[in-house]
């Protein structure tokens, strides 16, 4: 930043290009939940089926916040504390919420990059760790956990999480955790260390390589056996899913969450641009590519999946092969897969007792289809388990995970924007402390914070975090924000700022969506949401080996001691909205009380004051006059 010679103001850091911008946008924008929620989604939802209520939570919705947020960013150059302090003081709150959320996203979004980073580790070995299990203590045979599950399971669960059987018990720190989150929080405050000038630079990679691999990743996964199903699953639609009102439900806060509105980051991002840029374009641009990233990457995802589900399910048919040709004497190579249904049917009618005690298997394609995984599931299980049946499959491990790094490093570029600017905007700091020890400060006290993450409970509180503080805090930060725009800074002003900035003003479709559409679907999903989690009993997924029907993984009730903590983290972030309105309508009153007692009594003599040059100073150009 340098100074202006006149004003001695602070001139705001500028993009080198636009292509950084919107890279940046995009990075922010693009995230892990892209190529993990949204193919999940698509897979309980009726394949195709579920793109017409996501289109139009996209066009309502997410693409009408997204403008807003970008154009009065750059109207008002200023962070998002600083923006909602211009329009209002009684919205001052709004920033701080907003900072609140990025920074308690920020702190578990990071460690799933740690989980990312201990599985790139260990993607170099051959064979790769979570293809095989373990042998036990003794050396005398494999580990039981691990056979009475899979070893990827055994990989994930015992391996990375060390995970405890319940969220009560909290385990110790794993260090090798810690060093990989420490690992990850440092990788983010190199790229940060000078703010936009050096993350402009590392979007270049961050937000371009995941295209690259998503694209490797498709031109090799339409080769596989069985990819074909599982793109036939993925566009087959179910056109009767859509009258069940959880898959509008789900869309709109999909398109909501995916494109990271309300966290403050893109206010930020958008103050760095000139004055004059059409920020219409650029939500345009932004919204779309985030939903084509979306589609795109469910092709090799889903491709992927009907590969696995094609190798699991002939892994069932050859087990019950196997098991027939003994019973019966048969040579194995009379029967396979292909006419297996015809031995089946032929033996159920000549040996019905016989072929009802061996017990087999019930092997059906579109049950292995419907075998649906989301967020941590399909990345480090789902995903790893198909990656072993893959000719070289260290490559595409370490493909994988490096492309996970880049989508969740640039999503967290956002997230410390919508803290370090903020804090900037609240002037707490003494402006003598360097950018680089602030940038320091956060992410230390952001790891530190982390550490909870990385005990044998740390999954489950991550589940906890990512479930609540990216949920109802975000909806009720945008429904303000809107209203605070369109209804307090109101309508005609923001156009008048739309036409300074773009020479156009918006159109009836934006000042529709702003003023009507937009808030009040915010306000239906809001309600809608807080009515469904407050019917049900907040549960969890425990894995518990000494659970009944292990490896099913066991369901329980939280305490209600976390339960008291899921509400504080889905109240605290927002509690600064009515907190600051309430206290600056208090000092408006106050103020407004105590000028009333100061103002003169016209009508009282006494009242009257004279103003008397001093001798011994010039006069002034007005002269020496009367107050009456």
């Amino acid at each position: 930043m340098v100074k202006t010679g006149d004003s001695e103001v602070e001139e705001r850091p500028k993009w080198d290009n636009k292509v950084q911008y919107l890279l940046t946008c995009i990075g922010f924008a693009v995230g892990l939940g892209n190529v993990w929620r949204f193919p999940y989604l698509c897979q309980i939802y009726g394949g195709g089926a579920f793109l017409i209520p996501y289109l139009i939570a996209l066009v309502f919705e997410g693409l009408p916040l997204l403008y807003l947020e970008l154009a009065i960013g750059q109207r008002l150059r200023m962070g998002s504390i600083g923006v909602w302090n211009s329009i209002s003081p009684f919205l001052g709150g709004l920033g701080i919420a907003s900072m609140f959320v990025s920074f308690l996203v920020g702190i578990f979004y990071n460690t799933i990059l740690a989980w990312v980073l201990w599985y790139f580790f260990h993607s170099f070995q051959n064979p790769l760790p979570w293809s095989q299990c373990p042998l036990n203590d003794n050396l005398t045979a494999y580990n039981t956990e691990c056979v009475e599950s899979t070893p990827v399971n055994y990989f994930w669960y015992r391996q990375t999480l060390n995970i405890t059987p319940d969220i009560d018990i909290n385990g110790s720190l794993q260090w090798w955790m810690v060093i990989c989150l420490a690992t990850a929080w440092c990788v983010v405050y190199i790229c940060f260390i000078r703010g936009i000038e050096t993350i402009g630079k590392a979007v270049y990679v961050t937000a371009t390589f995941p295209y690259l691999v998503l694209t490797i990743f498709l031109i090799r996964a339409l080769t596989l056996p069985g990819a074909t199903d599982g793109l036939v699953y993925l566009f087959t639609p179910n056109w009767e899913i859509l009258k069940n009102p959880q898959v509008w439900l789900d869309a709109a806060t999909q398109i909501f969450f995916s494109l990271s509105v309300a966290f403050g980051g893109l206010i930020a991002f958008s103050s760095y641009n000139s004055e004059k840029n059409n920020c219409e374009r650029d939500a345009v641009l932004v919204g779309v590519i985030n939903s084509a990233t979306s589609i795109y990457a469910s092709i090799p995802i889903f491709s992927i999946l009907g590969f696995k589900a094609n190798s699991n399910y002939n892994s069932c048919i050859k087990s019950n092969i196997l098991a027939l040709t003994n019973q019966f004497d048969i040579g194995e190579q009379n029967i396979t897969v292909e006419n297996y249904d015809n031995w089946l049917d032929h033996w159920n009618g000549s040996y019905p007792s016989e072929v009802a005690g061996l017990k087999l298997r019930t092997c059906n394609l579109q049950t292995f289809l419907d075998q649906s995984a989301s967020g941590t599931g399909l990345a480090f299980i789902v995903f790893t388990e198909a990656v072993i049946e893959m000719p070289g499959s260290q490559v595409w491990a370490v493909l994988f995970f490096v492309m996970l790094f880049s989508l969740g490093l640039s999503s967290m570029f956002g997230n410390i924007e919508g803290i370090l600017t903020p804090l900037n905007d609240l002037n707490l700091l003494p402006k003598w402390i360097p950018n680089e020890l602030v940038t320091a400060l956060v992410c230390l006290a952001s790891f530190l914070m982390a550490l909870i993450f990385t005990m044998g409970s740390g999954n489950y509180w991550l589940e906890v975090f990512n479930s609540y503080v990216g949920s109802v805090p975000l909806l009720i930060i945008a429904f303000f924000e809107i209203v605070g725009v369109i209804y307090i800074h109101g309508m005609k002003k923001f156009s008048d700022d739309i036409y300074l900035m773009t020479g156009k003003r918006p159109n009836i479709f934006w000042k529709a969506c702003w003023m009507v559409i937009s808030p009040l679907m915010l306000l239906v999903v809001l309600i809608a949401y807080v009515v469904i989690q407050a019917q049900n009993q907040p549960t969890y997924s425990a894995w518990n080996p000494q659970f009944v029907d292990f490896p099913e993984s066991e369901t329980k009730s939280y305490p209600d001691w976390v339960f008291a903590i899921i509400v504080l983290l889905s109240v605290l972030p927002v509690i600064s909205i009515p907190l600051v309105a309430l206290y600056r309508l208090i000092r408006y009153g106050t103020r407004r009380r105590s000028s009333t007692r100061s103002n003169p009594n016209p009508y009282i003599n006494n009242s009257y004051e004279i103003e008397r040059e001093e001798p011994n100073k010039p006069q002034s150009a007005q002269g020496s006059k009367e107050r009456c």
